[in-house]
């Protein structure tokens, strides 16, 4: 007899002696259940044959215990240093903005709830890579000196086959470090920008002179004076032109967004008046009130510094496409931004293959000095993210080249040492 079959056999066995010691009604049913459902078991065993291959895409047949034992490790001091580093960073702060905070009367649960529980996120992701480096660096080193690592590679283990927790523990990283800057610490750094103007005197910009932009083919807006506080604006007008020439102009004392509309870009003008071009003649017709749809927001008119981490990824791809098309000026640092999120989750994935590759060999006196060069190498790819943002937002450098110059320069890094790693 096959296994299969026996096994079969003996698992039908173990059924029959589970209902022998149940009522004789539910025996029947069972015996009535096998013998007619034949077809059915038939059918569900050709079935699992036919989609045998998706076992292929389980991503749990690829790991093993010792991959298990790696990631556990890799999280497990990720997280340690974040709540490490944070704390510290925590403490500083407080020490620094405690005199702000009761000079202005901030109350305690604002503090916590508004400023530090957005605070600790916003950080932590900021500087993640930098945690991932740390992380990879102490353990890693802690495993070489314990000589776990000669141990793997002698079993059998070659370096590359050894890098693969590591990477699944990027991976992981990476994902949630992506998800939570696009989506989830935009909403809380609104809250957070908004403590600051009230509690931190950091004012944010509430008014613009002279604006101007394109709404819409052929339609440009201006405005004299905009107060973003009362999403008012004064000395308005619009033009409209048709093939250069100029075929309606309207202007108004006010116009006032409507915040409480359903839908979006609804504006009050007062004191209106429309001049409407038809060759050499014109006509004009004027009014006290009106409502008009304009495709502008408050957001579109007033820059406040930061505003670009304000807006989920959607928000900012849709923000971006839209002051393209008008034309406008300052859409670099959102495109820097918008940009800065996608590379920064794979800095992970760099890093980490540099400080694995720095850390995997025991060495006489420990971690320390492996650990100053991870620091020095975080620090640089930080220091020079921000360089290549300053020089996108002020020398012309292309957005997408100054969020990605940083991840080109390191891999470079990482080849290196991962070629001159044991193998």
């Amino acid at each position: 007899m096959e296994y299969k079959e026996l096994r079969r056999h003996y698992q039908r066995y173990r059924v029959l002696r589970w209902l022998d010691r149940h009522p004789a009604w539910l025996h029947r049913l069972a015996h009535w259940l096998y013998d007619h459902t034949g077809w059915l078991r038939k059918r569900g065993m050709a079935l699992a044959s036919e989609l045998g291959f998706l076992k292929v895409l389980n991503p749990f047949k690829y790991i093993k215990r010792l991959d298990w034992y790696i990631i556990k490790k890799f999280i497990g001091t990720y997280i340690f240093s974040i709540v490490l580093i944070i704390s510290l960073a925590v403490v500083f702060d407080v020490n620094e903005n405690l005199s702000k905070f009761t000079s202005y009367h901030a109350p305690l649960h604002a503090i916590i709830f508004d400023y530090y529980l957005n605070f600790i996120p916003y950080f932590s992701n900021l500087f993640s890579a930098l945690f991932v480096f740390i992380a990879v660096i102490f353990f890693t080193s802690k495993l070489a000196g314990n000589s776990e690592i000669i141990a793997m590679l002698a079993a059998g283990v070659s370096f590359k086959r050894l890098m693969r927790p590591y990477m699944i523990s990027c991976v992981l990283i990476a994902m949630v470090s992506y998800y939570l800057s696009a989506y989830v610490i935009p909403h809380g750094t609104v809250v957070r920008q908004n403590f600051e103007a009230l509690y931190r005197n950091n004012q944010k910009s509430t008014s613009a002179e002279n604006v101007q932009l394109q709404v819409g083919p052929g339609i440009i807006a201006y405005i004299q004076h905009y107060d973003n506080n009362l999403k008012k604006g004064y000395g308005f007008s619009l033009d409209k032109f048709e093939n250069k020439k100029l075929i309606s102009h309207m202007t108004a004392m006010e116009i006032q967004y409507d915040t409480i509309s359903d839908s979006k870009y609804h504006w009050n003008a007062r004191q209106w008046k429309i001049r409407q071009l038809k060759g050499l003649k014109e006509h004009i017709t004027s009014g006290a009130r009106m409502d008009t749809l304009i495709q502008m927001e408050p957001t579109d008119l007033v820059y406040s510094k930061g505003q670009q981490e304000t807006f989920t990824s959607p928000e900012l791809h849709e923000y971006i496409s839209k002051q393209i098309d008008r034309g406008s000026s300052n859409v670099v640092q959102y495109q820097v931004e918008y940009h800065k999120r996608i590379a920064s989750s794979f800095a992970s994935f760099i890093l980490t293959i540099i400080g694995f590759s720095l850390s995997s060999r025991k060495r006489k006196g420990g971690m320390g000095l492996y650990l100053g060069i991870g620091l020095v190498l975080s620090f640089a790819y930080i220091m020079l993210q921000t360089v290549s943002a300053t020089f996108a937002i002020n020398a012309g450098f292309p957005p997408i080249l100054a969020a990605w110059v940083p991840n080109i320069l390191f891999a470079v890094v990482a080849y290196f040492c991962y070629r001159q790693a044991p193998n």
